[in-house]
């Protein structure tokens, strides 16, 4: 799988917001968008679960949280989490 880093943590909002949507409409089967920001994207993994992403949060502490997004249900992003 390729890994599609995207470190959203100095930008402003809604930049990582377009950035990882962007980066999802790219995407394909053999690819995984992982993004590091400053809070949980709420509107980001919404919209990724409604078009049938997989979809892995793991929140690190009150300011710093890893996001995996990947069109593949059969890996387990889990292995992916660099953390």
């Amino acid at each position: 799988m390729k890994k599609v880093l995207l470190d959203a943590r100095e930008l402003a909002h809604p930049k990582p917001l377009e950035m990882a949507i962007e980066s999802l409409r790219e995407m394909d089967g053999d690819s995984y968008l992982y993004m590091i920001n400053r809070k949980n994207p709420v509107p980001l993994i919404s919209l990724a679960n409604q078009h049938g992403f997989q979809v892995l949060t793991h929140q690190i502490d009150d300011e710093l949280w890893h996001i995996l997004i990947t069109k593949n249900q059969e890996n387990s992003l889990q292995e992916w989490l660099d953390v």
